[in-house]
């Protein structure tokens, strides 16, 4: 729901014969893919840097977080941005979110896009170092990636991974990241899973949007991910949360911030990363918003939980 650029409806019509739902999600025809950034105690923390630069968020939290989110445009050039090289050359990991602006699935799955995925395809290759790439995000929300069709969806998401793999990419760990709650209309999140063989990790979009709206309601860090993990869970991968905050409006956000770590260890043992979305949009997510919250996620970064 946190798009950096703006969303559009995409008008596509491909026929995907594979059965998409949870019990009956497409069978990989070769053993699901393993992700080596996912660690086996604790979590990756991850950060947008929507409220300062990159230095002064980090001697603000007092770290550098271990991933670093970034947004493009189907265009952008996001192997050799300067955002990509810098977090390769700082030891970050980059998690890049290659949004499909205005673009027509069928145009993917037809082949009409190949040449800008075979740049991409060749560009990160020459990178010798992974980077987590997460496409399409949110796609069973408002943004209308595939119309609200699992199977354009699906078919698109397909023939991007195997062009990459095609072409002998082996250091991009696929991140499948849907909202939290799905759009009125939409099809529920796990009828838009590619299939185990395209998904490295699958993740969750989501956020305590407090009470500032009376539509809204006060969530806790549980309440926001626990559906949705749950589906998840029966797929088996490391989870990453894509894209998380929370407003101050309504509750306690020092609280909220404060309880993610035991939540994580009792709660959700398969989210293996976590990503602040640092900005003030649509509320106020940034970590600046009160003394108490950006105590709290101080407290968080320094947490051994984050240093896996």
């Amino acid at each position: 729901m946190k798009r950096i650029h703006a969303a559009m409806a995409i008008a596509v019509a491909v026929t995907l014969t594979a059965c998409t739902t949870i019990d009956q999600r497409p069978v990989a025809a070769t053993p699901s893919s393993q992700s080596s950034l996912a660690p086996a105690h604790g979590a990756l923390l991850g950060h947008y840097y929507g409220s300062g630069t990159i230095a002064e968020t980090d001697a603000r939290i007092g770290r550098k977080p271990a991933i670093h989110l970034t947004y493009y445009n189907w265009k952008d050039d996001w192997v050799t941005s300067d955002a990509t090289r810098s977090d390769l050359a700082d030891g970050r990991i980059p998690l890049i979110n290659w949004e499909p602006f205005g673009v027509d699935f069928d145009d993917i799955t037809a082949g009409k896009l190949d040449d800008t995925i075979k740049a991409r395809a060749d560009g990160v290759k020459t990178l010798k170092a992974k980077v987590m790439l997460d496409f399409a995000a949110e796609m069973n929300e408002e943004e209308g990636w595939g119309d609200h069709s699992p199977a354009r969806y699906i078919a698109a998401y397909r023939h991007i991974h195997d062009l990459f793999t095609a072409r002998g990419v082996t250091n991009v760990e696929w991140a499948w990241c849907p909202n939290n709650t799905d759009s009125d209309g939409a099809p529920t999140a796990m009828a838009y899973y590619p299939g185990d063989a395209y998904v490295d990790w699958t993740g969750i979009d989501g956020y305590n949007w407090g009470t500032s709206d009376p539509d809204f309601e006060w969530q806790t860090f549980e309440e926001v991910f626990a559906g949705l993990y749950d589906d998840l869970a029966k797929v088996g991968k490391p989870v990453i949360i894509g894209e998380s905050a929370s407003d101050e409006t309504g509750g306690d956000k020092a609280a909220w911030i404060a309880g993610i770590v035991p939540t994580l260890q009792q709660r959700f043992p398969l989210i293996k990363a976590f990503v602040w979305f640092d900005i003030a949009k649509e509320r106020q997510w940034q970590l600046t918003s009160s003394p108490a919250a950006l105590q709290a996620y101080q407290n968080l970064a320094a947490n051994p939980y984050f240093a896996p």
